[in-house]
């Protein structure tokens, strides 16, 4: 039996996969690519639980170039994606910054947009399977106001660190401790003399950040942060310990567990991407719709496989003979020892501890 992670089934709107610059040093380093949100990324470096083992216990570091990056410039950037986006950016002071979702007008979510506040620009983090969609939708809604759109992607790129050992590896990397930077927040550091920004973040729910750079210079900051981890027996990590992490640590990966087919109570985002006091924005009549209903007729779901098998994204689930929902993501999680997984469940299949059946077995909601 091999471990790992379902075969993922992503809904990208770019037809072929995106291969990272980092290829090189992840190959070097005995990694295969893998397809992740619709681009190839490091699999595996070594043992998955090995790779768990050590996010867990030390420090990852990891390869986030699945991202797009836009800049937002002018003097009406704030009040113009304050109007777009579900999240709060008209309060943003330089260096915050906050995680929001771009909806349509049905309340449909479109993209994932992390938003950073700098002095002279609003920088958004989004993913490079629906780039095209989302800067064409964000430029559209730019009619009578002064801003500047950028697609920065092919100009940037980002590294991903995270772990217990984090906080520590990177004081040392750069000299600043994540606990004097906001959740969401972020600063401009050096990493061995690269310039680069900082931002907190977490991939599966210990201490991490994120460090965007200009693209010529993320071999070298790779090679940098890289050297730091493994000062505290930390190493990289692939996208299949990745899964199995966030699994565990209840992250909802966009492009798999949602996308432009549900709505953000549905997918659980009600309070983590929505600020109810900002004011509008497209798609709010839908979002305080269903929050003054108080439900949602199927909510996204955790879930742990009574089995070994791992079943696909897509896999239907059945419960008291009725059709109960469907599995998003499922991978192996080795500290558990367990297939775990997320899904869309109807309301009255979704309590804890309710059992559902599926082609390959049984799953629990956890």
């Amino acid at each position: 039996m091999q471990h790992g992670s379902a075969k993922m089934e992503s809904a990208p709107l770019t037809t072929m996969p995106i291969e990272t610059p980092l290829r090189e040093k992840h190959q070097a380093l005995g990694a295969g690519l893998e397809t992740y949100f619709n681009c190839l990324l490091p699999g595996r470096y070594s043992d998955l639980a090995a790779e768990c083992r050590t996010a867990r216990e030390s420090a990852a570091v990891f390869d986030t170039n699945y991202h797009a990056i836009a800049s937002f410039t002018g003097p009406d950037r704030v009040r113009y994606l304050n109007a777009v986006l579900t999240s709060n950016v008209k309060d943003l002071s330089e260096g915050q910054g906050c995680a929001g979702l771009l909806l349509n007008p049905q309340g449909h979510i479109l993209a994932e947009v992390r938003c950073l506040a700098q002095h002279d620009r609003l920088r958004a983090v989004l993913h490079r399977s629906v780039q095209t969609r989302t800067m064409e939708t964000l430029e559209k809604f730019i009619i009578m106001d002064d801003v500047t759109l950028t697609d920065e992607t092919e100009r940037l790129g980002s590294v991903g660190v995270e772990g217990p050992a984090a906080e520590a590896a990177l004081a040392e990397a750069c000299g600043v401790k994540l606990d004097t930077i906001a959740e969401s927040g972020h600063a401009e550091v050096e990493v061995s003399g690269i310039s680069c920004r900082v931002m907190r973040t977490t991939h599966f729910g210990e201490w991490g950040a994120e460090f965007i750079v200009p693209r010529e210079q993320l071999a070298a900051l790779w090679t940098s942060l890289l050297r730091a981890v493994r000062a505290h027996g930390g190493g990289p990590i692939g996208y299949q310990a990745l899964n199995a992490l966030r699994l565990e640590a209840g992250i909802p990966w966009f492009g798999y567990d949602f996308d432009d087919k549900v709505i953000p109570h549905e997918a659980g985002l009600e309070t983590s991407h929505i600020s109810y006091t900002k004011g509008c924005y497209t798609g709010q009549e839908i979002v305080e719709r269903v929050r003054s209903r108080g439900h949602t007729n199927r909510r996204r779901v955790r879930l742990q496989f009574l089995g070994m098998e791992l079943p696909p994204g897509g896999a239907k689930l059945i419960a008291g003979g009725q059709d109960a929902g469907a599995v998003t993501s499922a991978a192996f999680s080795p500290r558990l020892g367990r297939v775990l997984g997320m899904a869309y469940v109807r309301r009255e299949f979704s309590e804890t501890g309710g059992v559902l059946r599926w082609s390959g077995g049984e799953a629990e909601v956890t």
